[in-house]
């Protein structure tokens, strides 16, 4: 009776140790995420704040000056300059990814289509070249003096088109560049969400009457909303702070006609020397996205509770 007892005792005390097991083990994981997140995001945003505050140069000691940073950075023309050229570049980029990626989706999972595994795989190679490569290779293709496009223009008699001398055509070049590396990521995105669209509906469409058109606009597009509000958030961020294309293709040029806000915080604080003034532009762009993110998640709530 007592080995009896015994037993039905540690039966009855297993279940809280197993409970405290499986309660601890979150609880290390995320730990360990946190303690990462304070190290590499937290305790860097705190310091560049700081320093945003700051006369800094990178050395030495350095003194407060309150909001003149800011003051100073409102009033600076080849700011603004970056920041419309910023701008311009998110919404030259952004729609044409957009729809790039998303042709290319559907055409891969259309039923007509032929070695869509061949050409997913095709479309998905772009996506993993780091983005300096990326750039040097449009940079040989769209070279005035050495590049491919131009090669072939001047032998059907055409003249050389300025790609890199002329700051519209520059940017176009990252544009569509930017694109081409991008179009894998987000293509993917647009397969899982239409494979998850209900066959049922194209048949139901189909059987009204509905042509591959109708269905598209009517069916897939409005199914696959969430997807394309991810998609468009991530696309904007990303480009809004994309540097090293442009900086591998064209390096901001021709002359400074092309640098973006990146540019502008990285040549600022590293080139000249001013941390504390490039802390305070890096703060109005993350003021910028922050911006961004809320208004797009404000209109995608709306749009959901329709």
């Amino acid at each position: 009776m007592t080995k009896r007892a015994s037993d039905v005792s540690a039966v009855s005390a297993s279940p809280p140790r197993r409970r405290s097991k499986y309660t601890l083990a979150p609880l290390v994981l995320i730990a360990a995420n946190v303690v990462l997140f304070a190290l590499f995001f937290v305790w860097p945003a705190v310091i560049g704040l700081i320093y945003s505050f700051t006369n800094y140069t990178g050395v030495g000691v350095f003194q407060w000056v309150g909001l003149d940073n800011y003051h100073n950075l409102f009033g600076d023309s080849t700011f603004y300059d970056a920041l419309t050229r910023t701008l311009l570049y998110t919404v030259l980029f952004v729609p044409l990814n957009f729809v790039v990626s998303l042709l290319a989706a559907n055409l891969v999972v259309s039923k007509h289509a032929k070695g869509g595994s061949v050409a997913r795989v095709i479309f998905f190679i772009p996506w993993l070249l780091s983005p300096i490569v990326v750039g040097v290779l449009w940079r040989w293709m769209f070279g005035e003096n050495f590049g491919l496009v131009n090669y072939v223009i001047e032998k059907f008699g055409g003249d050389a088109v300025p790609w890199q001398s002329n700051a519209d055509l520059s940017l176009l070049v990252v544009v569509m560049a930017a694109a081409w590396a991008w179009t894998g990521f987000t293509m993917l995105l647009f397969i899982a969400a239409i494979k998850n669209v209900p066959v049922s509906y194209y048949e139901a469409a189909s059987l009204d009457g509905a042509g591959p058109w109708r269905q598209f606009f009517s069916i897939t597009l409005p199914s696959i909303a969430p997807t394309s509000f991810i998609v468009i958030l991530l696309n904007t961020i990303n480009s809004m702070k994309e540097y090293p294309v442009f900086v591998a293709l064209n390096n901001g040029g021709p002359g400074t006609s092309n640098n973006l806000l990146v540019q502008y915080i990285y040549e600022t604080g590293f080139k000249r020397g001013q941390i504390g003034y490039a802390s305070a532009a890096s703060f109005v762009l993350m003021l910028i996205l922050m911006a961004v993110a809320i208004i797009q998640l404000i209109v995608n709530r709306r749009v959901e509770n329709r």
